[in-house]
């Protein structure tokens, strides 16, 4: 953007600040969204560049102020200014009639109320305000102390970093809390982490620590945490009741959980409890109990503590929840790297307020422990934790003839044999560049902005190329714009498949029914569906099929598809996933005459990941009238203005230079500035590809571990056949004389590290800087540096450290003029 004069960024600025933060409050405190995330991320990244062109116009609590970006390698500690203390446990009414007891006695009368609210499954928090700023965060720790973590806590937009309040704010207060995630942001993760093949998160309490405590704030940032205050600590304000504390945490702008209210007693104790166990589900936070607080602060003074908990307070803990379900099939899921993970598929049960299908095995090993059967009944909990898992199988319910569940050998995704490392839980597939979802992992990285940049290829578009045979390395990406025709009609979604363990596509129930009728929309399936979400599968094709019947004179054809579809599913010795059938049972229905019977069917879709990936690798014939209703079957595809934008970004990507060409290729232990050194070492890929281990051990942060990912990967015939193939479509495997050229050698030889939030630069843009006139960018602090670039909010311990080892620290603008060429 061009710079505004002052007087129109100022008005700007103040415009901006009220719209975002406006727009904050409907995400966090309502739960919901008027603007995409685009559109919000656009009214930030503006706010930001005033900000940039007039830096005395941030305030310190500004938007811009949440989105991070320190890097934190160890936490400092702090003191807590008053202990925080745990609370004991009780998991019943006797055991509360207990406490209550405890309570009348130690007061000598019952004239005493209960504040109650939830308690959120989170991480505890202590925040500490001077002058109405923010300045500590600290978490529970011992109780004693705890570690500082305000810049990522600084990232969490329910949290105020300024108090607006009149000029009775307290000098000092500290208010706590607790930081959790919320359920939507926990299962955005794990199934992030799901399509790597890493371990899942068990539930979001782990998450949201692990999170708070992560070196990167603006990674915090993007997790979008979030904090309920409870508790307000201040010498210098006249409060005599918790809830008057949390009346006017509310007024100062805290969030504060809308679930707390007054009981006179006991009984109305009970009643909250009771009105809250099953109406927490709907909550956006996991809740695992209710705290329960004598309300009057002299009589907790006067009930005191115990050496560990206070006598005036206490949790209640909910039961987990469990229900029984029928072990109905094991569908296997393939990460990025190759891991394998086994999921049960279940009758649906109703628990914790959700209909729940699939649970989550983990490994063999947990397969093994549990000694599961075919058809066996299993005991699902959800408890604490989103993701349900079994605990147990009901072995009297098990039948005599069921057989033990055997783990599968063979990869579902491209069928290669599996392998398992000794000492390891995890089987893999060896097939990495064969294997679609290892595949996407490797594209995802040659195509991001750090690499070639090529942004209209997202992870759903690549899936798609990769799972339907068009990509499969990154010199196939550039075969595409020869390839458009075949592309038009290309399924970009695929959340309507899964696959059975031996490999064979399915297609969700309502695609299925979609395509089987005629007259029938997907809104009415998917609200029958809705209607009918925790019956059993044939029972719900059987309930269609008499709605069908009520309907038989507008369309008879109907009944006697899903009639068909319904004599299939009783009959089925295929695995059993609820919410699915095999798409070769839907495929047989619709083309009885195209010469294919259904063992043929369910051939073809073995090991495939679409319709059109089926279809197009058969010769199956098909009329006008059966292509309309098969392709009902589709989800979302490709069209020409999509197929367009990718070819047009693939065509840009050519004007990628040699460094970033050469961090795409994705060589094992190369990160973007290893790449940089290289190419500007070398010049060009063929000499980094004959380069002798002696001459790359020469450069300056290269070591033995680096020289044999190099030499493994050139070693690689495939590898080599993909750089010829970029080659000769015109990929930069050269450095360009602009590429290599440096601005001046104002800081040649010098070792510098930037620290704190810099004004002018990003912190890839200041290592280019940093190179571009011949110094040498630094990751960490050691006595080997010349100086370090001291940004706004540099980290204490990284400050301290540098002075103990006498390293210089130069202001941004000091920075500047020393490469100045004027």
């Amino acid at each position: 953007m061009n710079k505004p004069s002052r007087e129109e960024a100022e008005k700007r600025v103040a415009e901006l600040t009220e719209i975002i933060n406006y727009h904050n409050d409907l995400y966090y405190q309502e739960d919901r969204s008027i603007i995409s995330d685009y559109e919000f991320d656009q009214l930030l990244e503006e706010l930001n560049a005033l900000e940039h062109f007039f830096p005395d116009l941030k305030k310190p609590d500004s938007p811009t102020q949440r989105v991070g970006g320190s890097i934190t390698k160890n936490f400092e500690t702090a003191n807590h200014a008053v202990r925080m203390l745990s609370l004991g446990n009780t998991y019943s009414k006797e055991e509360l009639m207990a406490f209550d007891e405890r309570v009348a006695k130690g007061l000598g009368h019952r004239d005493y109320e209960y504040f109650c609210e939830l308690k959120f499954d989170g991480v505890a928090i202590s925040l500490v305000y001077e002058q109405g700023k923010l300045i500590r965060a600290v978490t529970r720790g011992d109780g004693y102390k705890g570690d500082v973590v305000t810049a990522n806590v600084k990232t969490i937009r329910t949290i105020p970093l300024k108090i607006k309040a009149s000029k009775d704010l307290p000098a000092y207060l500290e208010v706590r809390g607790e930081i959790f995630l919320p359920k939507i942001g926990f299962e955005k993760i794990n199934r992030e982490k799901l399509e790597k093949g890493e371990n899942l998160l068990a539930n979001p309490r782990n998450a949201a620590s692990g999170t708070l405590k992560m070196q990167d704030s603006s990674v915090v940032a993007r997790r979008r945490l979030n904090c309920y205050v409870y508790q307000l600590i201040s010498e210098d304000i006249s409060l005599t009741r918790q809830h008057k504390a949390i009346e006017q945490l509310e007024a100062w702008g805290f969030n504060v959980s809308p679930t707390y209210r007054n009981c006179n007693d006991l009984n109305e104790v009970l009643s909250y409890i009771d009105e809250w166990r099953d109406k927490r589900h709907e909550l956006p936070v996991e809740t695992d109990g209710v705290v329960l607080k004598v309300n009057d602060y002299q009589q907790q003074e006067e009930l005191g503590f115990t050496a560990k908990i206070p006598r005036w307070a206490i949790a209640y803990k909910y039961q987990a929840e469990s229900a029984a379900a029928t072990l109905l099939s094991i569908s296997y899921q393939v990460g990025r790297t190759g891991a394998i993970t086994p999921v049960a598929n279940l009758s649906p049960v109703s628990l914790a307020g959700t209909t729940v299908k699939r649970a989550s095995l983990h490994n063999a090993n947990e397969i093994l422990r549990l000694d599961l059967h075919e058809g066996d009944t299993v005991l699902v909990e959800k408890g604490g934790e989103i993701i349900p898992k079994i605990t147990q199988v009901v072995n009297e319910s098990r039948s005599k003839l069921s057989k033990p569940i055997q783990y599968i050998d063979t990869c579902p995704e491209c069928g290669t044999s599996l392998e398992r490392k000794e000492g390891e839980a995890k089987h893999f597939c060896p097939n990495a560049s064969g294997c679609p979802p290892q595949v996407l992992g490797r594209i995802e990285h040659f195509v991001s902005k750090r690499a070639m940049d090529i942004d209209s290829l997202g992870t759903e578009r690549l899936r798609a190329l990769i799972h339907q045979g068009y990509v499969n390395n990154p010199a196939d990406l550039y075969e595409l714009p020869d390839q458009k025709a075949e592309l038009l009609g290309l399924e970009i979604t695929d959340e309507q498949y899964t696959k059975n363990s031996e490999g064979h596509l399915y297609v969700n129930l309502k695609k299925a029914l979609y395509a089987l009728t005629h007259q029938v929309t997907l809104k009415e399936i998917e609200a029958f569906l809705a209607l009918h979400e925790t019956a059993r599968q044939q029972e719900k094709i059987d309930l269609f099929l008499q709605v069908q019947r009520k309907k038989n004179k507008r369309s008879p054809e109907n009944e006697e598809r899903i009639s068909r579809l319904l004599e299939l599913v009783q009959n089925q010795h295929w695995d059993n996933i609820d919410g699915f059938v095999p798409i070769g049972y839907v495929l047989s229905v619709l083309t009885p005459a195209a010469g294919i019977d259904l063992k043929g069917w369910m051939q073809l879709s073995k090991n495939k990941s679409s319709l059109h990936d089926l279809l197009i690798h058969s010769d199956i014939p098909l009329d006008e009238a059966q292509a309309d209703q098969v392709n009902k079957l589709k989800g979302s595809t490709f069209q020409d203005g999509v197929i367009s934008n990718m070819m047009e970004g693939i065509r840009n990507s050519l004007s990628q230079p040699f460094p970033k060409v050469l961090f795409g290729l994705g060589i094992r232990n190369v990160g973007e500035n290893t790449a940089i050194l290289l190419a500007r070492h070398f010049g060009n890929i063929d000499a980094l590809a004959n380069a002798s281990d002696e001459s790359l051990l020469e450069i300056n942060g290269v070591g033995q571990t680096l020289v044999n990912s190099i030499r493994a990967f050139f070693s690689d015939e495939k590898n080599q056949l993909i750089i010829q193939r970029l080659k000769e479509k015109g990929l930069q495997f050269e450095l360009t004389e602009d590429a290599g050229k440096k601005e001046s050698d104002k800081l040649a030889g010098k070792k510098i590290l930037a620290s704190g939030k810099l004004n002018h630069f990003k912190r890839d843009e200041i290592i280019d800087f940093i190179e571009a006139h011949g110094g040498t960018y630094s990751k960490s602090v050691s006595k080997n540096l010349d100086f370090i670039i001291e940004g706004e909010d540099m980290g204490p311990s990284k400050k301290e450290k540098a002075e103990k080892l006498g390293i210089p620290l130069l202001s941004e603008a000091d920075f500047l003029k020393m490469c100045s060429t004027k």
